[in-house]
Order: structure tokens, then sequence, then C-alpha cells
């Protein structure tokens, strides 16, 4: 990887991990766990786009890694990692098939696997069979904040096409 695509990557890695921590700071106003708007994710989205699979799994990787220990809470690396790994398999694939105009779609089936993959670690690390209740609250609030991150990354993605244009 040039050494130019490094430093993109991690450009895009520091904003994000600015993002979590700032999305940190706002309390949280549903009693349900797991919901949250998930802000970082705008970088994502456009990464998915922008860059090929294995530097976008890179990217997801280390800004995981760093907000858990930023953040502190290494429990949430389990749920946030498998929940990214669903998202992004998901993501690779529909880029073949949504294009940047509907970059909000393609966010929205994101956001929907990637509660999925939590539920999915929710169920081994718990084993708890009750955990699936969250499900249909994970994936409305899911769907809504994958539709607003999707917007934004097609916002950004717009922009900054025109800029490097």
């Amino acid at each position: 990887m040039k050494p130019r695509r490094i430093a993109e990557l991690a450009v895009l890695c520091a904003v994000s991990l600015v993002i979590f921590i700032v999305e940190l700071q706002i309390p949280n106003p549903f009693p349900i766990p797991g919901i949250k708007l998930g802000l970082a994710n705008v970088v994502t989205v456009y990464a998915v786009y922008r860059y090929k699979p294995y530097e976008v799994m890179l990217l997801v990787t280390v800004r995981i890694l760093l907000a858990s220990v930023f953040s502190g809470n290494f429990m949430a690396l389990i749920y946030s990692f498998s929940g990214s790994v669903l998202c992004l398999l998901g993501m690779l694939l529909l880029r073949r098939v949504i294009d940047e105009k509907h970059l909000w779609l393609a966010s929205v089936f994101g956001a929907v696997l990637h509660n999925t993959g939590q539920i999915i670690a929710a169920l081994i690390v718990l084993q708890t069979p009750s955990v699936i209740a969250y499900y249909p609250f994970l994936i409305v609030s899911g769907c809504l904040a994958g539709a607003f991150t999707g917007l934004a990354a097609q916002l950004v993605t717009a922009r900054l096409g025109r800029i490097i244009r």
C-alpha cells in the first residue's frame, strides 16, 4: 500500500474516532442498550465506496480497537466487531448493486446487518435467548440511524467528489 493511501486511511480513522468520542458525550435518550446514531459510520460508508475492501476492513478494525481503548469499554469490542464484520460484508456486496446516488439505502441495509451481528454476538456471549426481544427495536432504530448516516455519507461523497475533480 502506498504511503499516501495509508495517510488517507489514517486521517479517515482519526476523523471517525473524533466523531465517535464526541458522540459518546451525548446522553442516550433510549432505555435500550445498543441504540445510538453511529455517526462515525459516515466515514465507513464513504470508505466502502471509495476504497478497496481490505482497506475498509483495516480502517474499521483499527477504529473499533482504538474506540474500545478510548471508551474503556472492552466488552463493546465484541459487539462492535461482530456487527461491523457482517455490515461490511453486506455493504461491500451491495456496492456492486447500489450506486453512490443511493448510499443511504446501502447504509440502511448495513445498519440492519450490524444490529443482526450484535444480536448474534449477544446470544453467544450472554447465552440468554431473551436478548432477541431487543432485535425489533434495534432494527427500527438501525433503519433510522442508517438512513441518517447514509444521507450524510452521500452528501460528503458528493462534496468531496466535486472538490477532488
